[in-house]
């Protein structure tokens, strides 16, 4: 296993799966389908696919993108995309985290895995 890859993989994302139901959920204290408080740690190497995207200009002088990211346990969860415009994030392009460390915010930040393509406005 190269060293890039063994990176990507520690930077993924702790979540719970349900012991009873077998449903995946991400910071939730209860199942969200049985309420079963009896949830198992796993870790998620963090890839998924936007189903709903926002460019956002509310607390902040640059505007930036909110989406929804499906992941592939099968939770959804509002991130942070960076790496790229904001208004050039599309839904179905396909996500993963970034490498390094966490924002303080705790809030979740995931790359574009295919940069968008160039669009020039003649």
């Amino acid at each position: 296993m190269g060293t890039v890859q063994k990176a990507h993989e520690e930077c993924g994302l702790a979540y719970h799966r349900c012991r009873w139901c077998g449903t995946a959920s991400f910071r939730r204290l209860l199942c969200p389908v049985c309420a079963s408080s009896e949830l198992e740690p796993e870790r998620t190497t963090g890839d998924g696919v936007i189903v709903r995207t926002a460019v956002i200009h509310r607390y902040t002088e640059a505007a930036r993108n909110e989406s929804l990211v499906r992941f592939s346990e099968g939770f959804v969860f509002r991130c942070r995309i960076v790496g790229a415009a904001p208004h050039l994030v599309t839904v179905g392009a396909r996500v993963r985290p970034v490498s390094g460390d966490e924002p303080e915010t705790g809030e979740v930040v995931l790359e574009l895995c295919e940069p968008p393509a160039r669009q020039d406005w003649i």
